[in-house]
């Protein structure tokens, strides 16, 4: 649990764009994080602690299967 907490931590600085981070906000929203919970839980578990970069690979490559919230939230910060 305590990895995977670390592991959204990590995702919603890494979704942060430039513009995002000018305007004081250098994380994902809650409303974000949750959105990707459950894929990272499902498709990226096995990277979790691999770095945050590696997280939003994996859900990169995993886009075809991710929900359609966290999709949303990757096009949202240009991912």
């Amino acid at each position: 649990m305590h990895k995977l907490l670390v592991a959204l931590t990590l995702l919603s600085a890494s979704l942060s764009t430039a513009a995002f981070a000018q305007q004081g906000q250098g994380r994902g929203t809650d409303a974000e994080q949750k959105a990707c919970t459950r894929d990272v839980q499902k498709f990226c578990r096995p990277v979790i602690d691999q770095g945050d970069f590696t997280v939003l690979a994996c859900l990169k490559e995993n886009r075809a299967k991710i929900s359609q919230a966290c999709d949303q939230v990757l096009k949202n910060h240009n991912q």
